[in-house]
This record gives structure tokens, C-alpha cells and sequence, in this order.
């Protein structure tokens, strides 16, 4: 088995089954399998995928587990060469698993890669290609600072917009929305880390990939499509607080030994006004 798709739906039927749709109408000669799991959706999403594709193993749970747990039950059980996170609001271009497995059969150091990534509406979803969120980096993020200065590298280290996203180049981090990973990198560094339910384990993983000395590139020259933000703006506060707990959770993991107490401080305090801000954004008008 060359490649195992790992995808994980909750309550989006619809776009879960447009995603399998593009899956299984790639047009390669590699072998690969579809492995679903869904987070305890109340929709029709099992009875439909069942009846639709047969030949997805369908994981059901009867709890929601969060993102980072249902796709490790994914990648538990595959058998692929490669395992590909991928986003249950995507669609994929006829060629672009062809055109990425190749391109890690012929970079035996990268762990993993990830293509481009672009919205509905054309624009790319920055996401796919990042740096690391260090204190300075989500500092110069935060205040605006890199969207007044796009070109200068100091200042836009977490979304490297100076970088062409039509060139490929290693980067810190990908989006868990598409990651292949070689299933010796993942032997060795091991599976995403649980305690972050439903973001910032793709950050995470990264992190721990790059620091086990595996390379993570960014690899344009095929794209999905993701239907990011496809649901209502208004988000439930179980969502907002798990981005928020994700920042949290990477700082204290990643960085807290590295810094001082007063960066520290700075940053745990910046997480939680943030955090009140979504809250009450949401509460009373639209939260990006």
C-alpha cells in the first residue's frame, strides 16, 4: 500500500462525501485506501458514505473524541507507505496524490510535505505554509505588524507571506488540512498528541518532526480546494476555546523552559485577553 488516507467528519455530510468524491476520481497508478472516521456526527454522514463508498473503512464512534484522537485511530491502522491527513471539507485535483507521492518517493528526508492550499474564492488558505509560532512571531502577528510590513521576513515569520506561494521550499509547519507523512517519520516521532482536541495538533506534529531532524516542505505545484469557514461565523464557544487552549498548550509544551518568566507571563496573558475578545466578538458580531 502506497498511501493511506486518513479523514475525519463530524456533521458534515455533504462536503465529506464531495471530498471522497475528488478522492477516489484520482487519476494514479499508486495504490492507496480511504480510511474514515466519524466523531459521533447526528447527520446522515455514516448511512450515506456507507451506502456511497464502499471501499472507505468506516470507522463510527459513538463520542465525539476530537480531531487529533479520530485521526490517530486512522493512522493506527493503515497500512500505507505514506499516511495523508486530509480535511473532510476538501476536494482534491485529479492529480495531486499522484504528483505528491511522487515528490516524497524522490525526497527521502522529507517527512512530510503539503501542497497548496486555496479557498473557494481563489485566495490561498496562508495556513499551508508557516513558520512556528514563537513569541516574537505571534507578537509581530497579532498587532498587525506583518500585514503593515508583507515583504519584510522579521516581521512575518508565522505566515511567511514574503515567501512565493507559487515556489516550493522547506517551511516549519504545514496545515493538518493536508499533511502526507512518511510512516518512518511518524514511527519515530510518534502520533498527534491528544491533548489538543481540535487545533494546533498539526503545529505540534510539525514541531516535533523538524526537531527529530526530518524535513517539512511546502510543494505547490498541484492545490485543493478548502471549504474552510463553509458553516456559520458564529462559532460555539467550545470551538473558540479549544483554538485558544491549542496556543496555550504548544506554548507551555514547546517553549515555556525557553523563556522567561516575563515572556512568559506576556504570552499566557496575551492568550486570555484574546480569548475574551473572541468571546465577546462572537457574542456580539461576526470572529474571524
Amino acid at each position: 500500500m502506497d498511501l493511506s488516507i486518513v479523514i475525519v467528519n463530524y456533521n458534515t455530510c455533504e462536503l465529506t462525501l464531495n471530498c471522497l468524491q475528488s478522492v477516489f476520481s484520482s487519476i494514479t497508478d499508486y495504490e492507496y485506501e480511504v480510511i474514515l472516521v466519524d466523531n459521533d456526527s447526528s447527520d446522515l454522514s455514516v448511512q450515506s458514505i456507507r451506502q456511497q463508498f464502499s471501499r472507505v473503512h468506516l470507522i463510527a464512534n459513538t463520542a465525539n473524541v476530537g480531531f487529533s484522537k479520530a485521526n490517530n485511530q486512522g493512522i493506527y491502522i493503515a497500512n500505507g507507505r505514506y499516511v495523508l491527513l486530509l480535511n473532510s471539507d476538501t476536494v482534491v485535483q485529479p492529480d495531486t496524490l499522484d504528483i505528491m507521492i511522487r515528490f516524497m518517493d524522490e525526497h527521502p528526508r522529507v517527512g512530510t510535505s503539503g501542497c497548496k492550499v486555496v479557498l473557494p474564492n481563489g485566495e490561498l488558505d496562508k495556513a499551508c505554509k508557516r513558520g512556528f509560532p514563537t513569541p516574537s512571531a505571534s507578537f509581530y502577528y497579532a498587532f498587525g505588524i506583518s500585514k503593515l510590513f508583507p515583504n519584510v521576513p522579521r516581521f512575518n515569520q508565522y505566515q511567511l507571506s514574503y515567501l512565493d506561494p507559487d515556489k516550493d521550499y522547506p517551511v516549519d509547519c504545514l496545515v493538518g488540512a493536508f499533511m502526507m507523512v512518511r510512516r518512518e517519520t511518524i514511527d519515530q516521532v510518534g502520533m498527534l498528541d491528544e491533548d489538543f482536541f481540535m487545533y494546533g495538533e498539526d503545529i505540534d506534529w510539525c514541531y516535533r518532526i523538524k526537531e527529530a531532524g526530518w524535513g517539512i516542505h511546502y510543494y505547490p505545484y498541484t492545490q485543493i480546494t478548502h471549504y474552510k469557514g463553509a458553516s456559520s461565523r458564529r462559532k460555539p464557544f467550545k470551538i473558540i476555546y479549544e483554538f485558544h487552549r491549542a496556543m496555550y498548550l504548544f506554548h507551555k509544551k514547546h517553549y515555556e523552559k525557553k523563556y522567561s518568566f516575563i515572556v512568559n507571563a506576556m504570552v499566557y496573558t496575551g492568550i486570555a485577553m484574546k480569548l475574551a475578545i473572541s468571546i465577546l466578538l462572537n457574542r456580539f458580531g461576526s470572529v474571524k
